[in-house]
């Protein structure tokens, strides 16, 4: 598919810690929003989605709920020549939901043993948004210096920490919640209730 500059493209990686709804529905509500989804999941990313959102084949129909599956693409975490990995494939940013400490630790070193990695490390030298959904507590030392360094590289360290000033009243509003706010920093409208006073 040609990317034109009007067009919205966004990289969803998934990593192995708990938090793969947030995940799922990220990916949904960026499909329904007519953006071009890419999706990578680690090998624990693909555990944690089947034992957590009952998703045994990580596939775009799998993925994104209600809305179209044209809209997504799912690429194998150990495909190094996926386009996802290359500087010159162009989106608009890349959000890692839920991202480990593992993964954290590898990005803050350079290390890019997988697409995950890789599509993360090209998103920061090309000066694109990316969101680090961290979804682990508590934090050590080395994870704070970690997110302290990627922060530094320009990377959005973004805590799965939901608010509740909105109220809510099940699990699904506090995964809204949470996707909404990465949307947010990915500069992507929507209406889901998560703004203070509205």
């Amino acid at each position: 598919m040609a990317w034109e500059p009007e067009d919205r493209r966004i990289v969803v990686g998934i990593s192995g810690a708990s938090g793969a709804p947030y995940a799922v529905r990220t990916i949904e509500l960026l499909a329904l929003r007519g953006v071009e989804v890419h999706v990578v999941a680690s090998e624990l990313g693909r555990r944690l989605l089947s034992e957590e959102c009952g998703v045994s084949r990580v596939t775009a129909e799998h993925l994104c709920g209600q809305a179209d599956p044209s809209q997504v693409t799912v690429h194998s975490g150990r495909d190094m020549g996926a386009v996802v990995a290359s500087g010159s494939f162009r989106h608009d940013g890349m959000v890692v939901v839920p991202c480990s400490s593992n993964t954290l630790g590898a990005l803050a070193s350079g290390i890019t043993l997988t697409l995950l990695h890789r599509a993360a490390m090209v998103t920061l030298k090309e000066g694109r948004r990316l969101v680090l959904a961290h979804r682990e507590t508590p934090l050590s030392r080395i994870d704070i210096s970690n997110m302290d360094r990627l922060a530094s590289a320009g990377a959005t360290i973004a805590p799965l920490a939901p608010g509740f000033y909105m109220q809510p009243s099940s699990v699904s509003d506090l995964v809204d919640f949470m996707a909404g706010r990465l949307l947010d920093h990915l500069d992507i409208p929507h209406e889901l209730p998560v703004r203070w006073g509205e």
